[in-house]
């Protein structure tokens, strides 16, 4: 048996996410830190199962690699980095931008069965690919306790 960490808001989000369409919950916020606004965005991200393992593929569109950390603890992954600005050209006039830049971090709870050890990641084409391969869970035997 495992534990599931409890979420007070949870109930909240699972109405807020029945009540908006998916997309909005993905749009950047607006943040207050340091002397000014700053956007918080997060990458949209899929996450599927095959017999072997559990996959999470990451949108990072002009994101190298370099600026992406993955880390695994006590059940949960944690996919973080940057996705810099490109300088301006002087003579570059923008009419709109619809890009986000700055700091992204998503983080996933993993079930029992997973190799913490054998995990793996790889970025081709703008998206992260987190290998999680899984283990065998070996089930608790019945046993029979005589009543005395």
């Amino acid at each position: 048996m495992s534990l599931i960490r409890w979420d007070p808001f949870g109930d909240v989000d699972t109405l807020f996410n029945r009540m908006v369409p998916a997309n909005f919950a993905n749009w950047p916020r607006f943040s207050m830190e340091g002397n000014g606004k700053k956007i918080a965005w997060a990458p949209s991200a899929d996450i599927s199962e095959t017999d072997k393992e559990y996959l999470i593929r990451t949108e990072l569109p002009a994101v190298k690699k370099e600026d992406v950390q993955v880390t695994y603890d006590d059940g949960m992954i944690t996919i973080k980095g940057e996705r810099k600005q490109q300088k301006e050209e002087k003579n570059e006039k923008y009419h709109r931008t619809e890009s986000f830049y700055g700091s992204f971090e998503r983080s996933f709870s993993l079930p029992d069965n997973v190799d913490a050890d054998t995990i793996r990641c790889e970025s081709k084409d703008g998206i992260l690919t987190v290998h999680i391969p899984k283990t065998e869970v070996s089930k608790p035997k019945a046993k029979q306790i005589t009543v005395q």
